[in-house]
């Protein structure tokens, strides 16, 4: 679906210098392209296409979510061509994608930006182009840059595990780790900014004795554990970006033999994380649904092209809170439930 200590800088925005002749062979060998869609309207069908750029197409999140994308072009018709870059934060390889997809006559495009800021030129030479451009799961910065979001509130998904987490410690004083993103991307933003809201503490609260960017992944999230207890040996309460990052943080809470007295909460609800939850390591985890934005994403770009509606704005499609440790006054489900539902 990447999500080191340093002051929080997340409005900040990464940009690329690269020379453009380096940056598109760069980006061009980072990308996979591959088409599929229905019989009568394959890649020489003539039909109409319909563009998915992912993060990655490693990470189960946006495996799941070109699944779901498949399986609505079937449905309605039409011919799906995704891309993805070779690592999470690769915008120059989206940017390339979508220069391709243009030049192969895609009606409209779903986006799953890695950098929400640096994209938008690339999006609006699409749009000026007539092509629909929809965001799905990250926003982009300015959201308008798209024509539409089908994504998770991340806010709000923050904001149920910070909830909990209040709940959970009953009134004992926290000592909190923030196991992040990373810079200018805009779904870590939000969901660590409602972890915060949820919790009823602003930024910059003392509370809050460590912040880490963990890029999402598994093994930057140990580390990223590791510093903040040499630091902070007295950490109580672990929130995280994703899950592979809360695992992370797992390994060596459970290194220091601190696995069973420290509140681990995270966000994403993949199968793998919710059966972190039935077995403990994570307490409880805010669940979304892939699989769901990209079947919307594909109708809204088919319905497009049929009649000419054009979807706009923000449409949720989801959150649910999964633990098997209920809190008083925060609404969950239980991890049978989250294995129902979850991906990956």
């Amino acid at each position: 679906m990447p999500r080191s200590a340093r002051t929080r800088t997340h409005a900040h925005v990464r940009t690329l210098r690269t020379p453009l002749g380096i940056t598109a062979l760069a980006a061009l060998s980072a990308l996979t392209l591959t088409a599929c869609g229905s019989g009568a309207q394959g890649a020489s069908g003539g039909g109409t296409k319909v563009g998915l750029i992912t993060k990655t197409d490693t990470n189960p999140f946006f495996v799941k979510m070109k699944e779901g994308a498949e399986r609505a072009a079937k449905e309605n018709g039409v011919e799906l061509v995704s891309a993805a870059g070779k690592f999470d934060g690769d915008n120059a390889g989206q940017v390339t994608a979508i220069e391709n997809m243009v030049n192969s006559g895609v009606k409209g495009i779903l986006i799953t930006p890695n950098d929400s800021k640096a994209i938008v030129p690339a999006l609006a030479k699409a749009r000026a182009k007539g092509v629909l451009v929809i965001a799905l799961d990250s926003p982009t910065d300015p959201q308008d840059a798209t024509d539409a979001l089908f994504a998770t509130d991340n806010v709000k998904a923050g904001e149920l595990i910070g909830r909990y987490a209040k709940a959970a410690m009953a009134g004992k004083p926290a000592r909190i780790a923030t196991l992040d993103l990373a810079p200018g991307v805009a779904v870590g933003v939000q969901r660590h900014q409602g972890f915060l809201k949820g919790f009823g503490i602003a930024e910059g609260d003392p509370s809050v004795v460590c912040m880490q960017d963990t890029g999402g992944d598994q093994a930057k999230g140990q580390t990223a554990m590791e510093n903040c207890l040499q630091r902070n040996p007295d950490i109580n309460v672990v929130y995280t970006i994703n899950e592979p990052a809360a695992l992370g943080a797992h390994t060596a809470l459970k290194a220091k033999g601190l696995e069973k007295k420290v509140l681990v909460v995270s966000v994403d609800g993949g199968c793998t994380g919710t059966r972190a939850v039935q077995e403990g390591k994570i307490a409880a985890t805010s669940q979304q649904y892939p699989l769901d934005m990209a079947s919307r994403g594909v109708k809204a770009v088919a319905d497009f092209a049929k009649n000419g509606t054009k979807v706009s704005g923000y449409t949720d499609t989801g959150v649910t809170l999964v633990t098997d440790a209920a809190q008083p006054g925060v609404e969950a489900k239980g991890t049978a439930y989250g294995l129902e539902k979850c991906w990956g």
